[in-house]
Parts: C-alpha cells; sequence; structure tokens
C-alpha cells in the first residue's frame, strides 16, 4: 500500500508520531512517506498517489490545522483511506467522522495503524493500551534535524532531537488531555529501543535530546537506568525531561542521578500558584509543593521550567498578580517563557473538568473543537487577549524573556515595574515554547 503519514504539528520536534509508525508500516512492505506540514509542503501529487492517508493529531493545535488538509485530501482523492491517530484524535471521533475519517485510533497506534492498512480492517477499536514490541522509530525521510528546534544555552544554538521512553500516565489531573484516553495508565518503550533512537539522532547531529514523556517519572526503575546508559554512551550529551512537582518531591533521590548524567532542565507543568485552582485541577501538588521543588531541584543544579494554565474561570486579578510577583521573587522570570503568561485554559471534548460544578456555562465550538468559556469578571478575559497580543509583537520584534516581563507587568498592574531585570545569561530552554 502507499500510505502518506502527515504530522501538522509537534512542538518544533522530529516527529516521533510519523518515525515510530513508519517504521512499522515499511516493515510490513509499505511504500510509506512522511511529510511534516511544519517544515516542508504537502504535494498535490502526494495526496494524488496515497491510497492511504493518515494524520497524527498529539496536540489541540495539531488537529486544528490538520482540519483542512483532511477536507483536501478528501477533495483531491476521494479514493484515499484516511485515519487519524494520537491523543486528540478519539476525544474529536464525531467531528473527525464528519469530515470523512475512517478510521480513528487512539493510546498505543503503531501495531493497530499496521493492521489496518495491511488487513483492511473496517473497525478497531477507538483506545488501544497494548503493551507493544516497539521498533526504532525510522527518521530516514523526515527533514533534517537542524530546520528544526534549536537549544539555547550559555549563547549557543544546539541541535535538539527528540524521543519518548513512555507514553501516558498514572495520574488523572482533569485538564489534561492524557486522561480520557490513558485514563491512569502508562506504557514504557524499551530501553533498547529508546537508546537506539537516540543513536541514530546523535549520527544525525542532534546534541541534545527532549524526552517527550508526559512524566519522566511515572517509572524510576525505567528511567533511571535509561539515562544512567545514556550518559556512559554519550557523556557530553545533554537532555531534558517533564516531571510533576509530586514526583520531583516523591522522588528527590533521583535529582541527583539527572544531574549527573546530562539534565539541562526539567519542564514542570506547575499550572498555576492558587491551591484552590490547583485543588480543582487534582494537580496533586500545592503553592508550597511547588516552592519545595524548586528549592530542591537548584540545589542538584537542575533549572526547572515551570508551565502554566495562566487563566481559567477561577483566575481572580488579584491571583493573577500574585503569580506575577512570584515569579519575580522566586527568579523565575527567565525561566517562564512569555507565552506561559497568558495561556488560557482550554477545554477540549472529554475533559475531565466538564465535571466541575462551578466552571460555569460553556458551549461546544465544533469549528474550534473545544467548549468555550467566559470569565464572571469580564475584564480578565480582555486581560489575556491584550497579553498574547502583547507576546506575539514581542516575540516578532525579538525583545527578551525579561523585557517581555516587564511589559506584561505593566499591563497587569496599570503602572512600570518598580524594579530593574538586568539582561544576563538565559537558562536553557527551547526556542519553540507552545504548550498546547
Amino acid at each position: 500500500m502507499r500510505v502518506l503519514l502527515i504530522s501538522t504539528y509537534d512542538l518544533g520536534h522530529q516527529p516521533f508520531g510519523l518515525a515510530s509508525p513508519g517504521a512499522w508500516l515499511r516493515a510490513e512492505g509499505h511504500q510509506v512517506t512522511m511529510l511534516d506540514l511544519s517544515r516542508e509542503p504537502l504535494p498535490p501529487a502526494a495526496i494524488a498517489d496515497a491510497q492511504w492517508v493518515a494524520f497524527h493529531l498529539p496536540m489541540h493545535t495539531a488537529t486544528r490545522m490538520a482540519l483542512p488538509w483532511i477536507e483536501t485530501v478528501r477533495r483531491v482523492n476521494p479514493a484515499a483511506h484516511i485515519c487519524c491517530y494520537g491523543l486528540y484524535a478519539p476525544v474529536n471521533e464525531q467531528f473527525l467522522r464528519s469530515l470523512g475519517v475512517e478510521h480513528i485510533i487512539g493510546g498505543e497506534y503503531e501495531r493497530a495503524l499496521a493492521d489496518i492498512i495491511s488487513t483492511q480492517k473496517t473497525s478497531q477499536p477507538l483506545v488501544v493500551l497494548d503493551r507493544l514490541p516497539f521498533l526504532t522509530p525510522d527518521r530516514s525521510s523526515l527533514p533534517p534535524l537542524n530546520v528544526y528546534a534549536r537549544l539555547l544555552h550559555n549563547g549557543e544554538r544546539k541541535i535538539a532531537g527528540y524521543t519518548e521512553a513512555s507514553r501516558g500516565c498514572k495520574h488523572l489531573c482533569r485538564h489534561c488531555p492524557i486522561v480520557p484516553v490513558y485514563e491512569g495508565r502508562f506504557r514504557i518503550v524499551p530501553r533498547d529501543v529508546v537508546l537506539a533512537d537516540i543513536r541514530q539522532q546523535v549520527q544525525a547531529g542532534a546534541q541534545h535530546i527532549t524526552f517527550g514523556d508526559p512524566d519522566f517519572l511515572n517509572g524510576p526503575g525505567h528511567a533511571l537506568p535509561l539515562v544512567e546508559a545514556l550518559h556512559h554512551e554519550f557523556p557530553s550529551l545533554t537532555y531534558d525531561v517533564t516531571i510533576k512537582i509530586e514526583h520531583l518531591l516523591q522522588h528527590e533521590s533521583a535529582l541527583p542521578v539527572l544531574s549527573r548524567t546530562g539534565c539541562l532542565f526539567i519542564v514542570s507543568a506547575v499550572e498555576s500558584l492558587d491551591d484552590a485552582v490547583l485543588r480543582r485541577l487534582a494537580k496533586g501538588h500545592t503553592r508550597a509543593d511547588f516552592v519545595r521543588a524548586l528549592e530542591r531541584t537548584r540545589a542538584h543544579g537542575l533549572t526547572m521550567l515551570p508551565t502554566f494554565v495562566t487563566f481559567t474561570p477561577w483566575t481572580t486579578r488579584h491571583t493573577y498578580l500574585d503569580l506575577l510577583r512570584a515569579i519575580r521573587e522566586l527568579d523565575l522570570v527567565e525561566s517562564v517563557a512569555p507565552i506561559q503568561l497568558a495561556i488560557r485554559l482550554l477545554l477540549p471534548a472529554g475533559s475531565k473538568l466538564l465535571e466541575c460544578e462551578d466552571l460555569g456555562p460553556v458551549h461546544f465550538d465544533p469549528a474550534a473543537l473545544q467548549y468555550r468559556w467566559k470569565h464572571s469578571d469580564p475584564p480578565m478575559d480582555k486581560l489575556c487577549a491584550d497579553l498574547q497580543n502583547l507576546i506575539r509583537a514581542a516575540d516578532k520584534r525579538g525583545a527578551a524573556r525579561h523585557e517581555i516581563f516587564g511589559e506584561i507587568w505593566q499591563r497587569a498592574f496599570g503602572e512600570p515595574p518598580d524594579f530593574h531585570l538586568a539582561a544576563r545569561a538565559t537558562v536553557p530552554y527551547l526556542n519553540e515554547p507552545w504548550y498546547c
């Protein structure tokens, strides 16, 4: 079969979600074309020639960007079978089927996708959580690593790769898109497969690796021996991981291992510094826990990059201003991507937050693939929109993070900051900081 695998957006990473199923399909003898539309065009001939077209939908942004392409495929090649797979495929099943998508796969999608294409199955489970004998991802026909997001560190721009050592999550945070699909379960990718994938990326020029696991310490017994082996083979290679505040405290003994083996920074979904909001999100940590985790990571020479859902139905002007003060006082201005200070809570189909009695009125917008909500204090919605516009304009002119923070402060407080943030060496981070 002639199969076209498409990624529309993957946070600036070379898409694992194409390379992994691509290896399975090629192993079964299919002719596979992989296209990352964030870095290359979609030639009409590729659509016309395909017998199967499969879109990887790992996040909301990627899903929305895929919608017009799904319609294009249906128009240009009506005989092609269309499949969508990834986290956001099953939760948007009804709308995707209305566009002509025949097959939808959530969870562990590699074998299910290969089986559908090889056997021409007409039905399959919506979510598959089988434990897979993973294959080494096939990245041979993807754009080169040097066109993707770079690691910025000590004035250098380093080529970054990406892999996954596990998928799913043990936790049930209400706002998380993983929960409706995995429902508290996670699956590991065997160590030899992960190392083989990293090895091929190092050979392709990678100097840093992002582990895309929803939480790297869901399985410490898998994760820590993996980075020990990685550091033994590539002593100069650095990496970053994502870890819950709860796990940073629970597994503090892992921190010196991460520091010693080349972990440059830890992304942690802090989400809010308001304990009432954290309880609604079921995050499993408090503001005080976050401060303790920050202190402990710093004590081990690790940088934490917190992410936030700053505007929720429960955010007040007081709590927003308190967040800005805390970021300044905790010396996190350079560690927080400016857009994180203007993120608005996303309520996709299937969100567990819809169960919250005090969420307020919502309505589903099919075109936007989300439930729309309005803040009970309209100026908060205006502040969010104003800050998003401010940040986009500042990014376009290349403003530094501390400069943008000063502008956000002035807009939020209504007066210039009464402090000066001097330019200094930035913390390590990847230069494509969107998380939705």
